[in-house]
């Protein structure tokens, strides 16, 4: 299957480095990665998946992010939410809920070292 993903991240290093095997793991897809303080909404409209990670919860530049989650409706998307802290997945959830995405089991990742096969499992289980 043939799809459009978008990565929207706060631009932290652990962050980064989890995007980037996200997208590896995005076989046959096109993934666009985008900073939330870059993000301008349109970047949502033509895709199938988008996938939220951020370091520590309410990061500033997730305000027009947050907001704009909360008046659109994303039903017919789904949605994946990563972080390196169990608060911010909390969080993401949370910021998630009202635009009513399919939301996938958030991805709390523990360490540097990221077990590949858990990151494609959770990657297929979101899309």
């Amino acid at each position: 299957m043939s799809y459009k993903a978008l990565i929207i991240t706060d631009g932290t290093d652990s962050i980064k480095n989890i995007t980037q095997l996200i997208s590896g793991e995005l076989n046959g897809t096109m993934v666009k990665t985008c900073s939330a303080q870059d993000f301008t909404g349109e970047e949502l409209l033509p895709v199938d998946v988008f996938f939220i990670g951020c370091e520590n919860p309410s990061p500033s530049s997730f305000s027009y992010l947050e907001e704009m989650l909360n008046h659109i409706n994303l039903a017919s998307r789904k949605c994946g939410v990563f972080s390196v802290n169990f608060k911010t997945l909390k969080y993401l959830c949370n910021i998630v809920k009202d635009c009513e995405a399919d939301l996938g089991a958030p991805l709390h990742v523990a360490s540097k070292e990221i077990n590949k096969s858990l990151l494609k499992k959770w990657i297929n289980s979101v899309v």
